[in-house]
């Protein structure tokens, strides 16, 4: 495997990465902006806007060209007033995911990481889904949608939920726990295993079904952030990363890498938005 350096533009807090209409599409949260790539051969990025508040993720709209973007304290389409609001003030978003039913999750967190301010919600029902995290990264779902990864980077934990029909997720264990490294934003392959980026530990590793650690790729990069499967074959996966916090970060701190995977991934699900009562 031969790890790429797909671009030299270091940005802040690189996250989200999705794979979206054959488009790598991922933020530079904290500044707002939403970006996207070629994800054949190595390119610049290209801007498809700049909000005047943090963005988390976005996810392809079925039926639209438009995105839904988490972004500020709530989400809503990425090119018109916000939708739905989930936070007050102090609080802003960190991750999001639409999952195989069409459904659109959301966690946010209090901007100065205040124990168990952080929360889920889910686009159009009651919230929080569930309270009481830190700083909430994911969630990933597997190929069925019936297995929901939630990440609680504060706490060096990852949890997986049973997902019944209706969205409500149920069954809670613990995935993962590494109390000395912090995972960051994951994704799930088309034979069910997870990877994960882990902060401040320069690698994203890949783990079975069961937990076992199966793969473990090292970065130049000291903050890997969020991964992503993509590219022609989508067996290709992008890492994106941050510079910050750091006081001397390196030219590939921030940047975004590439490395070809033995199993594929999906593209990222559409959120399907309700339709309006008849």
């Amino acid at each position: 495997m031969t790890l790429t350096q797909w671009n030299f533009e270091q940005l802040e807090l690189g996250e989200g990465a999705r794979w979206i209409n054959g488009r790598l599409v991922l933020v530079d949260l904290l500044a707002g902006r939403v970006l996207q790539t070629r994800g054949d051969v190595p390119a610049p990025f290209e801007e498809i806007t700049t909000l005047p508040v943090p963005v988390g993720a976005v996810a392809p709209v079925r039926g639209s060209d438009e995105l839904i973007a988490a972004s500020g304290t709530g989400a809503g389409l990425l090119h018109a007033p916000q939708r739905e609001t989930f936070a007050g003030e102090g609080m802003r978003v960190n991750d999001a995911v639409a999952d195989p039913f069409g459904r659109f999750w959301v966690t946010t967190m209090a901007c100065d990481t205040e124990h168990g301010a952080g929360a889920l919600h889910r686009l159009g029902s009651p919230s929080p889904v569930l309270k009481g995290l830190t700083i909430p990264n994911g969630p990933a779902f597997s190929h069925d949608g019936t297995l929901m990864y939630l990440a609680d980077s504060a706490r060096g934990v990852v949890h997986r939920f049973e997902v019944d029909r209706d969205g409500e997720p149920g069954g809670r264990r613990v995935f993962l726990h590494t109390p000395h490294h912090t995972p960051d934003g994951m994704t799930a392959d088309v034979a069910g295993n997870v990877w994960i980026a882990f902060w401040g530990a320069s690698v994203v590793r890949r783990y079975r079904r069961d937990g076992r650690l199966d793969r473990e790729i090292t970065l130049p990069a000291r903050q890997p952030t969020s991964v992503c499967l993509g590219g022609p074959d989508l067996n290709r996966l992008f890492v994106t990363t941050a510079r910050y916090g750091l006081r001397r970060p390196s030219l590939h701190d921030g940047a975004l890498f590439a490395v070809d995977v033995d199993v594929p991934g999906r593209p990222a699900d559409e959120f399907v938005p309700a339709q309006p009562a008849q």
